[in-house]
């Protein structure tokens, strides 16, 4: 047993001040319990917890180029998601399942130092460089496993179908790790990665389609109807104006729109970016129950466009966050960069929808925890329960803005003023697995990962 002494930790209702928190050794919450602050000193976890953050959408792969993409040389041609997307694939060819591991554990290490605990991760690189299937089909995801495990944090390993280079078109070769040409053989890869996933005990599974435009339509249709009914299911969906259009002409409808007339959605789908939506799409998606995962840190990196969150929470929405090629980390970033977006075209202040006396802070904790959790299978709503394991990112109370804040505002001084400075640990399954911005195994992971730098060339 391990127990926990917090200046506070955030309920659904509000903070809990001068809390106890004990665990057992499987890092599941025992007792929550308050405690009288003059007889605790030495073993006081001087900060406020706030329940880890939820990474609802990830290509680890692509940590290794953040950063590489920003020069935009001639006016001619100007650079867009397509172009970025070429660069893309010339990384993703080179490599090996050793060297996805390095990079992997790098990142995942940097998203605890950030307060993430757990991670869904949107895989699609599955085969070896020729494109050949390796004997173990789920290699690669293997590899991924095995860096939350290292890291710490649990991990959805999303193993993607990927079909098609376009809508009606074969896959280009650039596509060649990436492709499952029929439903069975995803089917298999499915089963191989539900069994790579036994290796870490905060591994699981979720279904995956790459994008309308990377799978035959009745393919995905058939998945959504006859694969397995108790696990998320995640797809890009409507990212870029062009992939509507095209969409169009080979469909005669939209990619939202055709999605809501022939899959019967519910809270279990999950549809990453979901840019670029009409007033029936928006009200569709809200209905259904289905989430949206926001990645705006990346979404404004590819020149994506803006999201209609407002009309989207006017519905009833739900929506979680991610950093997709992770460009950037911090999930307060994301938080803020998804409002004041909002802010900028609505020439006002108060664009995050609240039932929480508008404390826009604790607002945007809420949706991001409950939602992002359902992208992991996850279904538990309250923040920090008996029975349920201690994920938390910690904040520290000494700090200037957080010590002189009242209760009342200390959410959105976190969520709005804080950042990775004031992190003073991240809890992940009842382990400090970060504290005071480094993970307990930092040297050796960064090792790893300059060397596969080195190795790959891409820096």
């Amino acid at each position: 047993m391990k127990t926990y002494h917090f200046n506070g930790i955030l309920q659904n209702t509000g903070w809990l001040q001068n809390t106890t928190v004990t665990v057992n050794k499987e890092g599941i919450i025992t007792n929550i319990s308050s405690f009288d602050p003059n007889t605790i000193s030495n073993d006081l976890v001087k900060g406020f917890a706030i329940p880890g953050f939820q990474n609802a959408h990830s290509h680890a792969f692509q940590y290794a180029m953040a950063g590489l993409a920003e020069r935009h040389e001639g006016t001619s041609n100007p650079d867009d998601f397509w172009g970025w997307r070429e660069a893309m694939y010339q990384l993703a060819l080179r490599m090996n399942p050793e060297q996805m591991e390095a990079i992997a554990t790098m990142l995942y290490a940097e998203m605890a130092r950030h307060g993430y605990t757990n991670v869904a991760e949107f895989h699609y690189v599955h085969h070896d460089k020729n494109g050949k299937p390796y004997t173990n089909l789920a290699e690669m995801g293997s590899s991924l496993i095995s860096a939350a495990k290292t890291v710490g944090i649990g991990i959805t390993l999303i193993p993607i179908f990927y079909q098609k280079g376009g809508f009606g078109q074969a896959p280009n070769d650039r596509q060649r790790r990436f492709i499952s040409p029929t439903i069975d053989s995803y089917l298999k890869l499915l089963d191989a990665s539900k069994e790579a996933c036994k290796y870490y005990e905060h591994a699981n599974i979720a279904i995956g389609i790459h994008s309308m435009r990377g799978v035959e339509p009745m393919d995905i249709a058939k998945i959504a109807q006859s694969g397995p009914q108790d696990i998320p299911f995640h797809i890009h969906v409507s990212e870029q104006i062009k992939e509507i259009e095209d969409s169009i002409k080979y469909l005669n409808k939209r990619p939202v729109e055709w999605l809501l007339d022939t899959i019967e959605m519910n809270d279990r789908f999950h549809l990453v970016h979901a840019t670029h939506l009409t007033d029936k799409e928006i009200e569709g998606i809200a209905k259904s129950k289905a989430n949206v995962v926001l990645c705006p840190s990346t979404e404004g990196n590819l020149g994506d466009g803006l999201f209609p969150l407002q009309k989207y929470q006017e519905k009833g929405g739900k929506w979680s966050i991610g950093t997709d090629s992770h460009i950037g980390l911090n999930p307060l970033e994301e938080l803020r960069l998804l409002d004041y977006g909002q802010r900028l075209i609505s020439h006002k202040r108060n664009t995050y929808s609240s039932t929480n006396q508008g404390d826009s802070g604790m607002y945007a904790l809420e949706m991001a925890t409950i939602s992002g959790r359902k992208a992991m299978n996850n279904f538990n709503s309250t923040f920090f329960k008996v029975g349920e394991p201690l994920n938390a990112s910690v904040f520290d109370s000494s700090s200037a803005l957080i010590f002189t804040a009242s209760i009342k505002n200390l959410s959105s001084t976190i969520v709005y003023a804080g950042d990775s400075s004031m992190q003073l640990k991240t809890m992940a399954y009842g382990e400090e697995i970060v504290t005071l911005g480094k993970h307990s195994s930092y040297q050796i992971i960064k090792e790893n990962f300059i060397k596969t730098m080195k190795q790959l060339k891409s820096r």
